[in-house]
């Protein structure tokens, strides 16, 4: 995908955006990330790796529903990200979504931001 463009992928229930924003890669999930899902969102955040956008911005908040395979993909995303020197940050989270990190545990090794303008101000 053209650094210029807006993507998108849709399998049913989870829609994908991604688009370049100064110097983050944003991508927004809509919908429900789950096993059957999951491939939709790691597929452009490791496309994003893959071409040098190592700040990662997830614009959460389209997202309905986050299973441990979402939760997964988000904390593969965060290890390859950090590995190019990068980071990845979680954007406006729903409640649900907030909650499956809280209990988890995984908010902890996240930069997570109330708003999508917040993340990427920062």
């Amino acid at each position: 995908m053209d650094r210029g463009t807006v993507g998108s992928a849709n399998r049913g229930r989870l829609q994908v955006e991604v688009r370049t924003e100064g110097r983050s890669e944003v991508v927004r999930p809509m919908g429900e990330l789950d096993h059957h899902t999951a491939g939709l969102l790691s597929a452009p955040l490791d496309e994003a790796l893959a071409q040098g956008r190592s700040r990662l911005v997830v614009d959460c908040s389209g997202l309905e529903f986050c299973d441990s395979t979402g939760l997964n993909v988000l904390l593969a995303a965060r290890l390859k990200a950090e590995a190019a020197g990068g980071e990845v940050h979680l954007a406006a989270m729903q409640p649900v979504v907030a909650r499956v990190l809280e209990i988890t545990g995984a908010e902890a090794v996240f930069t997570v931001h109330r708003t999508l303008e917040e993340a990427l101000s920062g």
